[in-house]
């Protein structure tokens, strides 16, 4: 940044009054942005986990912070100018935002309680809830986000002395406090949430506002009141100056004391003032534009943690640093003229966005997963490097052109806090509008390749009429050429592939929609289905149909009479399907994307049972969990799909809280089943989910979802009271399924029973793990590191192979099958078939890997303890729903 006071210590002015040290300022500064990103960090996720996890309520919470800082900014800005202190006022503002910001805690328990109430009485009218949601989210972030937006227009206003610093000293301002925040997106992502929870986190960014407020307040009690007005260049301290605006003690700027001899001649170059505000508004339309669509093309190629999602900001925040830095330098040159340096900085920002697509697919060698095999911290090198070239060295020439409106604005006779606060508040306005207008209308609409190029149109717009204020055929062919330059802009579609498909074996792309929350593509390999997110996130597959129609098929068998089913999350819609051959009468089904019930609906219809025709069964385009809070409703089974452990925001479908919600929405004897993937977690998350769910509910057993050599999944399968397994249930529920006879009681009840894998309750295994709460959600921050490190082959390994059966042989060594309280009912026979699974698990892993000697014990030990109907096939859903009359089964 360019100095901003001088020299060490408190200084005087011209007029003998005491100074505060610039660096001092700046330090408070940064530290005032630091905690800023920290709160918006945290509302939004806080805010997420109230109103659900879409793209519709992070979008409503930004929106909402970004307007109360441009609302702030204009209003302080006005202000500022009158203020007897604007660093006093500055500190105000920053005490102001602590206390503020405490009350967010009041607020949103009063929302949880009566979320049900409010949900009650607008259920059926979506605008009537999405008002209520936006009224609490008002409360909750417009108050500090208004005082926020104060901050630079005051402290602005003490600094700035001299008119022709305006350029200068407001980016340097810009700049330090930009830093600042993209240092508390950092910590937000990698440091604050393991360190102190989410509640320290934000306890910690009110406390440091609170200490940068006093300061301020005591800095500014040193300083005199009455220093020098605001002063043109030349003009001296006790001479014959005029005064423009009434002015604070204060700073003198960077170019030096008041009557210090410039080299060259300071004249004022400045543009009709509302065109000023106009290329602000556009400008941040643009720029929030860009960084959605950036922030989703990262999303196809990065594993989509906490821990991304914050270098990708940080990487822009420290580009809009830099690109202020690099204004303060341009603020700095006699020539060119401003409005010629602001026109270069608007066509070098149309190149770099034009530019966007091809870089970025060059980047990531045409969409390909960025460090796909590297270790952790080779992994987020990876990934800032690539950020680096992406979004750090373009974002640095978009960054550099609201700043250096603050050039153009030094011919302005307001005061300096108004101008920078009307500036702020154009550009924030425009930055509502960009990114709203670009997730939900451009993404949808032209898809993310032709997004960046109808962004980047608008900077050559603003050249051309920059070059029309003055009539020459000099400024008219340059208008032209800028308006030509368009042209092409608005015509071109890159021919760029927005879903990677591995051609090899056999893939080929179906649809794709790129909707506000995410990419979603059908892949076809001959007649089979995929259905993917983001690229490389697979929802499921009709080639693994009765592996998803298991997910459902054993929790029914556990239970007695399951009338009511809810599932959270549906993606292919296979597993909920599986639930309509048995004798249900309602099943509810919300998916978090819309474009992925629309999807399911088109392409998997003939594997799902009739679920989007079926009378029976409701379908909810929301998230999760917040579907199941919002209202009292009960259900015999909840079950919750699978789900990538370390995306960002599924860690809150792991928490202790969430998990309580669930309880409290069983009916008597009801069952929670939380699936997981033994092939994307380790021991350590396991457990941690384990524990938590052991927490919430009164008993919680394991079971396999399937028999598979290598990679399988588990339901860990929770219960509000400690009642035993009832085999005579089994055979109940498996009669009904399969619809015919031909099934007696011990091929039904063996079929179920050697899944289970042990009680994680009574054994205690995993009860000295920690708990994952949405204060401390350690899988957010733990499961990728896993992950990077399993796939390297580095300090942790999935729950796959020789893991796996390590896992069950804990289990069952802690509490042998014939002490399980939770089997107390199973006869000898029945016993046999649990063991019967264990010997077939042990003999599949054994024979994959090449060991047909140790294998062979094995599989005589499952065969001498089943019955010979029950291994024809070893898959219930396949087994059961194949003879149904009447279902057409692929």
């Amino acid at each position: 940044m360019g100095q901003v006071g001088g020299p060490a210590g408190d200084v005087a002015d011209g007029g003998g009054h005491a100074r505060p040290h610039a660096a001092v300022l700046a330090g408070l500064f940064f530290v005032s942005g630091f905690a800023a990103l920290v709160y918006q960090v945290l509302w939004v996720r806080e805010l997420g986990l109230l109103f659900g996890s879409t793209a519709q309520a992070a979008a409503l919470a930004i929106a909402i912070f970004f307007a109360g800082i441009a609302l702030g900014g204009w209003f302080w800005g006005r202000r500022a100018a009158a203020s007897p202190s604007p660093l006093r006022g500055f500190g105000l503002l920053e005490l102001g935002v602590a206390a503020t910001a405490l009350g967010h805690f009041v607020l949103l328990d009063a929302y949880v309680a009566l979320y049900p109430a409010i949900h009650a009485t607008v259920w059926g009218a979506p605008a009537l809830e999405t008002l209520a949601k936006a009224i609490i989210a008002t409360i909750v972030l417009l108050p500090p986000a208004f005082l926020m937006g104060g901050t630079l227009p005051l402290m602005a206003q003490h600094l700035v002395r001299e008119r022709e610093e305006l350029g200068r000293t407001g980016s340097a301002l810009y700049a330090v406090n930009t830093a600042g925040s993209a240092t508390g997106a950092l910590a937000a992502g990698f440091v604050l949430p393991l360190l102190l929870g989410f509640t320290g986190a934000y306890l910690l960014a009110i406390g440091l506002d609170t200490a940068v407020g006093l300061t301020a307040v005591a800095l500014a009690r040193r300083a005199a009141v009455g220093a020098p007005g605001l002063r043109r260049r030349g003009d001296r301290a006790g001479g014959d100056h005029r005064v423009v605006a009434s002015g604070p003690e204060g700073v003198v700027g960077a170019r030096g004391d008041p009557g210090s001899v410039a080299t060259e001649p300071w004249r004022p170059v400045g543009l009709p003032v509302p065109l000023v505000w106009t290329v602000a508004f556009a400008s941040g339309v643009a720029t929030l534009g860009i960084e959605v669509v950036w922030t989703r093309l990262f999303a196809q190629v990065l594993q989509n943690s906490a821990y991304t999602y914050a270098l990708v900001l940080s990487a822009f925040l420290l580009a809009l640093a830099l690109g202020a830095s690099a204004a303060n330098a341009l603020a700095r040159l006699g020539r060119p003229r401003p409005d010629r340096v602001l026109g270069v900085l608007l066509l070098a920002s149309a190149a770099v966005a034009a530019t966007s697509p091809w870089l970025f697919y060059e980047v990531t060698d045409g969409m390909a997963y960025v460090g796909r095999d590297l270790a952790w911290s080779g992994y987020l090198l990876a990934v800032a490097g690539a950020a680096a070239v992406v979004v750090l060295l373009p974002g640095i020439v978009l960054g550099a052109v609201l700043p250096y409106l603050l050039r153009i604005l030094e011919a302005s006779e307001r005061a300096p806090g108004e101008l920078v606060g009307r500036l702020v508040a154009a550009n924030t306005a425009g930055g509502i509008v960009g990114s709203l207008l670009t997730g939900f209308v451009l993404l949808p609409l032209v898809g993310a390749w032709r997004s960046l190029l109808l962004l980047a149109v608008v900077y050559p717009v603003l050249v051309a009429a920059l070059s029309l204020l003055e009539v020459s055929p000099l400024r008219l062919a340059a208008a032209t050429a800028a308006a030509a330059l368009a042209v092409p802009l608005l015509l071109t579609t890159p021919a760029l592939d927005a879903v990677r498909l591995n051609e090899a074996r056999g893939e080929e792309l179906v649809e794709v929609r790129e909707g506000p929350e995410a990419h979603v593509a059908v892949v076809g390999i001959d007649d089979d289905r995929i259905l993917r997110v983001n690229n490389y996130y697979t929802l499921g597959s009709s080639r693994a149909a009765h592996t998803e129609r298991n997910q459902t098929v054993l929790p029914m068998l556990l239970h007695r009479e399951p009338s009511s089913v809810f599932f959270l999350g549906m993606g292919t819609g296979i597993t909920a399907g599986a639930a309509l051959p048995f004798p249900v009468e309602r099943v509810v089904v919300c998916e978090l994307l819309a474009d992925v019930v629309d999807a399911a609906e088109r392409h998997f219809d003939p594997w799902t049972e009739g679920l989007f025709t079926d009378p029976r069964v409701e379908v909810h385009a929301e998230d999760g969990r917040t579907c199941l809070r919002r209202s009292d409703e009960r259900y015999d089974l909840v079950i919750s799909d699978l789900f990538t452990p370390w995306k960002a925001g599924t860690a809150n479908l792991y928490t202790l809280e969430h998990y309580e919600t669930a309880r409290q929405r069983l009916e008597p004897g009801g069952l929670f089943v939380q699936w997981m993937p033994l092939y994307q977690v380790s021991d350590t998350e396991l457990g941690i989910v384990a524990r938590t769910m052991d927490e919430a509910f009164e008993q919680v057993t394991l079971w396999r979802g399937d028999l598979f050599p290598q990679r399988s999944i588990v339901a860990l399968v929770g219960q509000a009271d400690d009642a035993p397994l009832d085999p005579g249930a089994i055979a109940a529920q498996g009669r009904a399924a399969a619809g015919v006879g031909g099934f007696d009681d011990a091929d039904l009840e063996a079929l179920a029973l050697r899944h289970y894998a042990g009680n994680v309750t009574a054994s205690g295994v995993f009860a000295d793990r920690p708990l994952n709460t949405d204060a401390r959600p350690r899988i957010e921050h733990l499961a990728p590191r896993t992950h990077r490190e399993a796939r390297a082959g580095g300090d942790a390994s999935f729950l796959v192979g020789e893991d796996r059966e390590d896992l069950y042989l804990a289990l069952r060594t802690a509490l042998p099958v014939e002490e399980d309280p939770y089997l107390a009912q199973l006869d000898e026979a029945q016993r046999g078939y649990v063991h019967a699974g264990h010997s077939y698990s042990r003999h599949v892993l054994l024979d994959d890997l090449g060991r047909p000697d140790l294998a062979e014990p094995y599989y005589a030990e499952f065969l001498e303890r089943s019955p010979r109907a029950s291994i024809d096939d070893l898959s219930p859903a396949r087994r059961l729903l194949s003879r149904h009359p009447g279902l057409l089964r692929r």
